[in-house]
């Protein structure tokens, strides 16, 4: 019988840490159902060979966007983990918290006890952190956080030239000060991704009361306005897994909204339109949805020390076998080593911009953009306010999704991204660069003006593959919520939804910390237990944020 206490649908970020902490004290049975297969190989567990796994059928969903309109039509790739894992398996392994003003600004939208000082406990309880600052950092979590060795220089000049520029500096983004330029953390421990898969699911089911099913979720069972279980799709058969108490839905926020649609929640039209009978009606499925473009701006090295040298295959041989025997050396790291969050302007409180800085130029699948040495920052607004949708194609399960972001529909979105163009070049152009800098390969010195800018921008902005929102979290009277702040899907029992899909708002930086957390918080709510005290610690905010952007 395919019968659990807990039915989890995603081996996921958020799934795996569900599994973990539901099963800990071996009172409750879990089944995790995951369509994808094992995360075993160099391909998935070696940091530098991150551009292969998003790029790959086997461990990827495949999905793309909707052509967009204020990006010329172009289809943008939305990779999301078809794996053991999920998207912690084929994601950069950059480990960003979040600022603590967006965790209160969800709770002012209406998820309640989700405020930094609710959710900081939660963040220190999942992680071991390397070299955090005290106090603000977990030591004893089943995740391991590191940071990179920073041995190429300039990884110190990206700092050093924020300093220059007449910005903050801050040893741990993650600790109290996330303003300022410093080193960047990974999801990496003694060589390995350190995935969701390694820290959280692998123990878990080396318990008993654990069991993974291989599976397509095609729909959640409910009967009287109460989940029962999911029909899932296994070898050309179709079957139950049954869930004596509750099913949670962690399956990403483009195949958690799609599965809840599929099972008669959502909005009531759209599901009548697919000859889906409507359960719950809940207009906020789906929607909300949100994510971090960002662009390449890349500069020419002078002196041959960046990354271009390694790669040739004869350097990609060697540093795979380093790393194959010794887990040591280039293979071991996703090269993010050196961060960076400012402010765009004065009056804003807290970061609206990240830096991810690579000492080689280029792209994210592994294609060299420039055939020179060189570097680069990756650089985006963190709150655009542009929102777009996930929507069924059809009612036939195996079929994609519609996925429409609407990038850049805001006017803001246009203005914020010139800013960090510009901004971007005035840190390149500091002294700490003057013995590294050659030409700009990207944009290139010839793009100025505004128009030539939004060109710029339009034909090369990138998803930073931070999807989320499309299950938003609020109070339950909120006709745009889905989810209430315990989790609990709006309109059915025995029903939740725990993955970024529940964010109310995008938050600053990468969303793997985050919905980590989710799957942390979420599973004291389903066991009925208290949640951890809020933490009484304060964030630091720069004094100057009223008078300036630095």
């Amino acid at each position: 019988m395919l019968e659990a206490d807990f039915v989890i649908v995603g081996s996921g970020s958020a799934g795996s840490a569900l599994a973990y902490r539901l099963s800990e004290d071996g009172r409750h049975s879990v089944i995790v159902i995951e369509y994808g297969g094992s995360d075993f190989g160099p391909f998935i567990q070696m940091p530098a060979a991150l551009s292969f796994p998003m790029n790959m059928r086997r461990y990827d969903w495949g999905y793309s966007t909707e052509p967009e309109p204020n990006l010329g039509g172009r289809v943008l790739a939305t990779p999301r983990g078809k794996v053991i894992g999920g998207s912690s398996s084929i994601n950069g392994m950059v480990y960003v918290r979040g600022h603590a003003r967006d965790f209160d600004h969800w709770a002012e939208e209406g998820a309640v006890g989700w405020a930094f000082a609710d959710v900081l406990p939660y963040f220190k309880r999942m992680e071991t952190s390397h070299g955090g600052e005290a106090g603000w950092r977990g030591t004893d979590g089943p995740l391991h956080v590191q940071r990179g060795k920073r041995l190429n220089p300039l990884y110190a000049a990206f700092t050093d030239a924020g300093r220059q520029a007449g910005f903050e500096i801050t040893d741990d983004y993650n600790g109290s000060k996330q303003e300022g330029f410093g080193p960047m953390e990974q999801t990496i421990h003694m060589g390995r991704r350190w995935s969701a898969a390694n820290a959280y699911l692998r123990p878990a089911l080396k318990r008993r009361n654990v069991n993974l099913v291989n599976g397509f979720a095609r729909r959640v069972i409910i009967e009287n306005q109460r989940a029962t279980g999911v029909e899932i799709e296994a070898r050309r058969k179709i079957q139950v897994v049954k869930a004596r108490r509750e099913v949670i839905i962690a399956a990403s926020s483009i195949n958690s909204p799609k599965l809840l649609m599929l099972s008669g929640i959502g909005p009531a039209q759209h599901l009548a339109e697919n000859g889906i009978k409507v359960v719950a009606d809940r207009p906020g499925v789906g929607q909300n949805l949100q994510d971090h473009l960002e662009l390449y701006i890349q500069q020419e090295s002078v002196k041959p020390i960046t990354l271009y040298s390694k790669l040739n295959l004869l350097s990609k041989a060697l540093i795979g076998a380093e790393w194959l025997l010794f887990k040591t050396g280039l293979g071991a790291s996703n090269h993010f080593e050196a961060a960076a969050f400012l402010r765009s302007r004065p009056g804003i409180e807290y970061p609206d911009i990240q830096y991810h800085f690579l000492p080689v130029a280029i792209r994210y699948d592994g294609k060299a953009a420039a055939n020179t040495h060189g570097f680069q920052a990756h650089v985006g607004p963190m709150r655009s306010k542009s929102r777009g949708s996930v929507t069924l194609r059809s009612p036939d399960p195996f079929d994609k999704p519609v996925i429409r972001f609407n990038y850049m529909s805001h006017p803001d979105d246009w203005s914020e991204f010139r800013h960090c163009i510009r901004l971007t070049r005035e840190i390149f152009g500091q002294k700490a660069f003057d013995e590294y800098r050659g030409k700009e390969i990207s944009p290139g010195a010839h793009v100025q003006t505004d128009e030539e800018l939004d060109a710029f921008v339009r034909d090369h902005a990138e998803s930073a593959y931070h999807p989320c929102g499309t299950c938003r979290m609020g109070r339950a009277d909120d006709p745009r919520s889905v989810v209430d702040p315990e989790c609990r899907v709006i309109g059915v029992d025995g029903l939740r939804v725990a993955d970024s899909s529940i964010f109310p708002r995008i938050t600053n930086g990468n969303l793997n910390a985050p919905s980590i957390m989710v799957g942390e918080k979420a599973a004291d709510h389903i066991l009925g237990r208290t949640p951890l005290a809020p933490s009484n610690q304060e964030p630091w905010i720069n004094p100057r944020w009223r008078e300036s952007d630095r």
